[in-house]
């Protein structure tokens, strides 16, 4: 990983914005998610915007020219548009023709995209690969839903991967758990909507906004995903004494917590918290925690992170990486 970027939008909600709507408390929120504000992008900014602003600082970061990128690979879920995906207009932002593909895996997309980097990397496919996580989920979040309009956030995180003579990405511990498809997932198809739209148009629920079974989600977090991050730590051949960052997707600051506790970390090992302030950002939350906790020098350049997604799907990936 030779170097990370992050971009998150202007605009900072608190808690007081999304309360009136579901009927809740800035303290209720806090206590059930950790979530103090989150950022919102502007009506007129896009998933691509946000990417591009992200991969810009990650390539500067890695001293790479966007003409050397080999590969790129934007994970998200809420680029509005089913095709063409975002990849290819953000390559060509940048000055690229290189081959470029969305990946759809939710909170887990980034980590997925780093491990899919790195063995383009060994198999010889590429030989520098931008990874971008990126959401702009309050377009698809419902403001009347009291158990999701308060969790997710917007903003983007990338990163550049490229050859090196020793091993800088761990074995990768993913999978997924396709029976509880339920438990985070588009209200509707866009096809269901097709014969009622212009009647029902005026139904604020008839949008396609992102739903979850929170209770569900967080049992499996908490206890399907420590264990996955436990094999991530024992595939790279080391132990919790030697990671120097535990960098978790941020979905819930006390699926966080327990999960510190079941990996049995180091009582002074940084631990990303950053969904206080960016509430969930979905596949872009790890690497903008990742630059964020770099730039603040909070986490050593050249230490060594373990990093978990998880996410609709369900879907999950963890894996040990050398910070640039």
């Amino acid at each position: 990983m030779m170097g990370v970027g992050q971009y998150r939008p202007e605009r900072v909600v608190m808690n007081s914005e999304i309360i009136g709507k579901i009927d809740s408390s800035d303290e209720w929120i806090r206590e059930r998610s950790g979530i103090v504000s989150r950022h919102f992008a502007a009506a007129d900014e896009s998933v691509i915007d946000m990417a591009e602003k992200a991969s810009r600082a990650a390539l500067e970061h890695a001293g790479i020219a966007p003409e050397q990128v080999g590969f790129v690979l934007v994970a998200t879920v809420t680029h509005p548009y089913q095709t063409p995906a975002a990849a290819p207009e953000l390559a060509a932002r940048l000055g690229s023709t290189a081959p470029a593909v969305d990946i759809s895996a939710a909170c887990a997309g980034y980590c997925y995209g780093v491990t899919m980097a790195s063995d383009m990397v060994k198999g010889g496919s590429a030989d520098y690969v931008l990874v971008v996580g990126v959401e702009k989920l309050s377009d698809f979040t419902d403001p009347y839903d009291r158990g999701s309009a308060f969790i997710f956030g917007d903003g983007a995180g990338a990163c550049v991967i490229g050859p090196s003579d020793t091993p800088g990405i761990g074995p990768t511990v993913w999978g997924s758990d396709g029976t509880q498809r339920d438990a985070i997932t588009q209200r509707q198809a866009w096809t269901d909507l097709r014969g009622s739209w212009q009647e029902s148009q005026q139904d604020k629920d008839l949008w396609p906004a992102i739903g979850m079974q929170g209770q569900t989600v967080f049992r499996w977090a908490v206890w399907g995903m420590a264990p996955v991050a436990q094999q991530a730590i024992d595939k790279a051949g080391i132990t919790a004494d030697d990671l120097d960052a535990f960098i978790p997707h941020q979905a819930n600051i006390r699926i966080i917590d327990a999960m510190v506790k079941q990996l049995k970390l180091p009582a002074d090992i940084p631990v990303a918290r950053d969904i206080v302030t960016t509430a969930n950002t979905s596949a872009a939350s790890v690497p903008i925690a990742t630059a964020r906790m770099l730039a603040e020098k909070e986490i050593p350049s050249g230490g060594l992170a373990l990093q978990i997604g998880f996410g609709a799907g369900l879907v999950y990936a963890a894996q040990v990486v050398v910070l640039p």
